[in-house]
């Protein structure tokens, strides 16, 4: 399967240390045609380097605010580091020039 890593500078500067946001295309497979958003790329406070936030809804129980991941992995958590390394990379290029990079 492969995949468009398409990158969405966070222009406005709100919240302040989102840099970007970031989608996965998928260009062939099952999956061609569709699209999967939510991913975030985020400054880490207090030093350098970057961290990936993966699809996720918000809700409330008791006035208390929780989230669901709705990307996660089947069994093996390196699965999520992969993509979290992808749009990483594809960041680090995008700051480069380069506005997408294709993986398989």
């Amino acid at each position: 399967m492969n995949i468009v890593v398409k990158i969405t500078p966070n222009e406005k500067g709100n919240p302040r240390d989102k840099l970007a946001d970031a989608e996965l295309h998928f260009i062939d497979g099952e999956l061609d045609g569709l699209k999967l958003i939510g991913f975030a790329v985020w400054a880490v406070r207090g030093g350098r380097g970057r961290n990936v936030t993966l699809p996720a809804r918000r809700y409330e129980v008791n006035g208390e605010r929780r989230s669901f991941a709705l990307l996660r992995a089947v069994a093996d958590r390196s699965a999520e580091d992969r993509i979290r390394e992808l749009v990483l990379q594809t960041y680090a290029e995008h700051e480069q020039g380069c506005d997408f990079v294709t993986s398989s």
